[in-house]
């Protein structure tokens, strides 16, 4: 790595200002907003919104669109990338500023997770009806159940289980099961649902999805099904799941496709307004994970509520039945009119 002098003096200049290397520090640990920054740092908009600006001119980090939010990400790729990674690591973690913004941070994602559960547990017995609300259910179901296949699973995990119906769907599947949530409420829903089907080989318990209470590589199949547009960082979940897997394993992600619903964030606790194919599989590709099939289930009415669904399937280490060539890997529409 080398840069000419003119050059570094100006990465050195854009990141050697200290609101702006707090701001470098922040979103190290995951993307966020300008509301985030502000709420964080104590300072305006405006002047948070500039020097982002000078950090996305500079090449630093990256600011991409989600409805109505724009949220903002640490440089991944390239030399300024692995620039700024040295100077971070260069920056004393007792550093007094950056344990603070460290802590405000801490509270803006608990506040963020608090609502979400205080959401979930108001809503725990209609979740699955809330949920058809956007998206059919046996369309997602169907597809899951083909990209599954019939081959027994040992292991499977279910992430955000929820009501449980993920795990009453492909009971013949698997051999064992656990369902992991964090909401104590959709816990005794799910139980409830799964001693009434007669569900025997599952179990589920309390568990935080970026923290799981289980030992890594024991799942043969991960599972996170409409979880991630409720997360501030969904790519932690990701990595998470991964290490839950066994070499070779699977995990498959039943998720929204990008939409403009934007009352979904206020009225339904989402975060995200769904997800692109490209920064799914970006995320997979640093947890580890190689993505094998995409498939997009349109909405099968015309409604302005109605939403795409989308699934993905990926495998830890390298792929070995992809045939032919990558075919598989582009995305699959299926329904819709």
């Amino acid at each position: 790595m080398s840069f000419g002098v003119d050059e570094l003096v100006e990465l050195l200049k854009a990141a050697g200002e200290p609101t702006r290397l707090r701001l470098l520090a922040l979103l190290a640990g995951g993307d966020l907003t300008v509301s985030d920054l502000t709420e964080i740092l104590g300072q305006s908009q405006p002047r948070i919104s500039r020097h982002l600006k000078l950090l996305t001119e500079a090449d630093l980090i990256d600011r991409y669109q989600e409805g109505a939010w724009a949220y903002f990400r640490l440089k991944q790729d390239g030399r300024a990338a692995n620039l700024v990674q040295m100077l971070l690591m260069s920056a004393s973690p007792a550093d007094p500023v950056l344990l603070r913004d460290g802590e405000r941070l801490t509270t803006v994602k608990k506040a963020r997770a608090e609502r979400a559960q205080d959401y979930f547990s108001q809503n725990a017995a209609e979740w699955d009806e809330l949920r058809r609300l956007h998206v059919d259910d046996r369309d997602v179901e169907a597809a899951l159940m083909r990209l599954i296949g019939s081959e027994p699973v040992e292991a499977l995990l279910d992430l955000g289980t929820g009501t449980g119906r993920i795990l009453q769907l492909l009971e013949g599947v698997y051999r064992r099961a656990v369902g992991i949530d964090a909401s104590r409420d959709m816990l005794a829903v799910a139980r409830a649902n799964l001693d009434k089907a007669g569900v025997l080989k599952a179990s589920v318990r309390q568990g935080d999805i970026l923290n799981l209470p289980l030992d890594g590589a024991e799942f043969d199949v991960v599972i996170i099904h409409q979880v991630l547009h409720f997360l501030l960082q969904p790519e932690l979940a990701l990595q998470e799941a991964s290490r839950m897997l066994r070499p070779g394993g699977r995990l498959v992600i039943i998720d929204l496709a990008p939409h403009q619903l934007e009352y979904l964030r206020d009225d339904h606790a989402h975060v995200r307004l769904g997800f692109s194919h490209q920064t799914m599989g970006e995320w997979l590709a640093k947890a580890g994970l190689r993505v094998e099939q995409a498939v997009d289930l349109k909405p099968n009415s015309n409604g302005a509520q109605a939403l795409t669904a989308t699934i993905w399937v990926a495998r830890q280490g390298r792929a070995t039945s992809l045939a032919p060539a990558d075919a598989d890997i582009l995305p699959v529409s299926v329904g819709g009119n």
